[in-house]
């Protein structure tokens, strides 16, 4: 590869900008990662179809991929330490696809429990051919450009568990061609978003957003849900599992300050308002930087496109290849090229 870094792939489907339940998964951990790994940061457009396929889904891609890389590059990733590209601009990645999927059976996808609860978010009630497939794409993202490691949740680590197996068929069967790629499980659970109910969401409308301003994030945190049973400052109030104190936990650095505001929390000597206030200067003071940072790319007009252009321009090159040493090994193109001399033969007789 000509290059000593191994590489690393992970990614989003465009279906909106990123928050901080985006952050505290996965954006902060590819922050951390980026510089010591070659990245690829695939923007999921072909799996954003498993539960969002509408025409007008569609057309909100590139207004959405633009979001995704604005958001990770504001948070701190570095352009030139990394590759975004746009998955359905590759279809060799379909064909790819396509030959992968004989090497698992339905029954072993069938077992994934993260696909069933994906339906069930979708509001569908039945699976979509598309997304019992999902984790057989998946692979063909991964092994297209020879991946060998992969951040996830432990939602979709049983994902590359079918990836790592699918490696393995392949190579037993035609000979070895892709790395078995290790799957990097984040310990980090969901963030709860702020309506304390469930985990952040753009569509529970419950997140705060990366990209939102001073006066959005004071608005959020102001209306955030606290302990239903404390009715003024003086009752004494639950500090566990109390969602304002879980983001203090998380963004707030000031850990003398969190402790004092849980302390007096539990007596009944501090009420919301000021607990919230201080989130707010504390979040407030964590989007800085990455308020600034946005700013300076936004300045750049067509930055963004540009980024995502070369990058998949580069990616679809390096699959083309990938895919040749797939298909001769498979014996593809030595069947072709078989067809191609004897037709040529013929045909170079009849002149």
């Amino acid at each position: 590869m000509g290059n000593l870094k191994k590489r690393l792939l992970t990614g989003d489907r465009p279906t909106g900008k990123l928050h901080l339940g985006h952050y505290v998964g996965t954006i902060q951990n590819r922050v951390k990662l980026h510089k010591d790994y070659e990245c690829f940061f695939i923007i999921a457009d072909l799996h954003m179809l498993t539960t969002k396929n509408t025409k007008e889904d569609i057309q909100q891609t590139a207004v959405n991929a633009r979001h995704l890389v604005l958001d990770t590059l504001s948070a701190g990733v570095d352009p030139a330490a990394a590759t975004f590209y746009l998955q359905s601009a590759i279809p060799e990645v379909c064909e790819m696809n396509t030959l992968f999927q004989n090497l698992v059976t339905v029954p072993r996808l069938e077992r994934i429990p993260s696909l069933k609860d994906m339906v069930r978010a979708s509001g569908k009630s039945e699976m979509p051919y598309g997304l019992l497939g999902y984790p057989v794409l998946q692979t063909a993202d991964i092994l297209c450009v020879k991946g060998e490691l992969v951040p996830v949740g432990k939602d979709n680590a049983a994902h590359v568990e079918v990836s790592r197996e699918i490696a393995k068929r392949f190579n037993h069967l035609y000979g070895d061609v892709f790395p078995v790629p290790d799957v990097l499980i984040g310990d980090v659970p969901s963030l709860v978003g702020t309506d304390g109910q469930a985990k952040m969401s753009k569509s529970l409308n419950n997140a705060i957003f990366l990209s939102d301003d001073e006066k959005a994030v004071e608005k959020k945190v102001k209306g955030m849900f606290t302990d239903p049973a404390r009715t003024s400052a003086d009752v004494p109030g639950k500090v566990d599992g109390n969602p304002v104190f879980i983001y203090h936990d998380i963004f707030n650095p000031n850990k003398a300050e969190v402790q004092g505001l849980k302390e007096r929390y539990r007596k009944g000597q501090v009420g919301d308002v000021e607990v919230k206030q201080k989130l707010s200067k504390a979040l407030n003071n964590f989007l800085d930087p990455i308020r600034e940072r946005r700013n300076n790319f936004e300045d750049q007009k067509g930055y963004i496109d540009e980024l995502i252009y070369k990058g998949t321009k580069k990616v679809r090159t390096e699959v083309q290849q990938t895919l040749y040493e797939m298909k001769k090994s498979m014996g593809f193109v030595a069947s072709w090229r078989s067809i191609e001399r004897k037709a040529a033969d013929r045909m170079g007789a009849k002149k």
